[in-house]
């Protein structure tokens, strides 16, 4: 008697594979940070170059690819959004106060990001980009009005779980949403991430939430986020406070009614005026659109990467922050202040 074995070859190309954060290097991450750098030289590559690090890189080391390109962090995970939005399977979010085809909107929340998830998981992206990413019905690029300065971007990779919290942030955030796809399976679970695509908003106090967010790795992460109504300065009014520590605060120094360094409350807040990348780069504030704040303090403390401004105009605006206490990640941002002005 003859025995037939039959073997069953599965090709990964064909795996499904969980939404996720996407390393440089095209492994699936739990967080990545980068930071685009501000045009800096008038090369062909000037302005898409940036720095990179996750949980591997014991801080920053240079981007592989440049920031237009499929194969850079960015790009790797938002391109499976590209490839995944017609799906019922997934459900998503892109905001933006400044949005790739319309006017700006300065009446709603001075946020920027992008959720994408399925029933297992996936990323939120915090970013400070205007113009930025297409709509799903594109492909990927970078805008070119976003060259000349810098950007910063945090994704954090989150199992299915945590998208119900982070729905609630996006509602006191007030986002502008201008793509969106929220299928009804996941609208029952997810009720606040689908009203706030519906640009639906938080109708009474308190008008700040702050909420522990686990990461599908199980790093905690700190989420920050006020309401208009909130009417203070994220940084000086609220996350100093519960950080008890005094804060180095990298913004958009060009706006209008910008906010000096306050040391009138028990933690100070200053505004950072040249970052440092090592000798070899080095730059002005006022060319970096970037929005991350680091605790000013000798031990290790908290970085905070995430979309709002300090001044007037964002007092009385919806915004946030995202925050880790990894010592790694602190001491990757205090070491980039070169230069922050002290209080009057």
């Amino acid at each position: 008697m003859t025995l037939h074995v039959f073997m069953i070859v599965i090709l990964p190309s064909l795996c499904s594979a969980a939404i996720s954060c996407y390393g440089d290097h095209g492994q699936p991450v739990d967080w990545f940070i980068v930071y685009k750098l501000p045009r800096l030289d008038h090369t062909s590559e000037g302005g898409m170059k940036y720095m990179y690090q996750d949980h591997t890189s014991e801080g920053w080391v240079r981007g592989a690819a440049l920031m237009n390109s499929t194969e850079s962090a960015v790009g790797r995970t938002l391109s499976q959004l590209y490839q995944s939005s017609q799906s019922k399977n997934v459900a998503y979010v892109l905001y933006n106060d400044q949005p790739p085809a319309n006017m700006s909107n300065a009446i709603r929340g001075h946020t920027k990001g992008v959720v994408l998830l399925d029933k297992q998981q996936g990323f939120w992206l915090i970013h400070s980009t205007p113009r930025f990413p297409p709509s799903s019905s594109q492909k990927y690029d970078w805008p070119s009005s976003a060259l000349r300065n810098g950007q910063s971007f945090i994704c954090v990779t989150y199992p299915y779980s945590q998208f119900k919290e982070i729905g609630t942030q996006l509602m006191y955030n007030t986002i502008t949403p201008y793509d969106s796809s929220i299928p009804d399976t996941f609208s029952g679970d997810l009720p606040d991430l689908n009203s706030a695509a519906m640009k639906k908003q938080v109708t009474k106090p308190p008008w700040n939430r702050q909420v522990t967010l686990t990461s599908a790795g199980g790093k905690p992460f700190t989420s920050f986020a006020k309401h208009a109504r909130f009417g203070d300065d994220l940084y000086s009014g609220w996350v100093s406070e519960v950080l008890k520590s005094d804060l180095c605060v990298q913004f958009w120094l060009n706006s209008r009614g910008i906010l000096p360094s306050n040391c009138s409350l028990t933690y100070h807040t200053y505004d950072i005026q040249t970052i440092s990348f090592g000798s070899a780069i080095n730059f002005s504030s006022h060319v970096d659109h970037s929005k991350w704040c680091v605790t000013w303090s000798d031990s290790a403390g908290w970085a905070c990467i995430g979309d709002m401004n300090r001044n007037n105009e964002e007092m009385q605006r919806g915004g946030g922050t995202l925050c880790s206490s990894d010592p790694i990640i602190w001491k990757s941002f205090k070491t980039l202040v070169s230069k922050y002005n002290t209080c009057e």
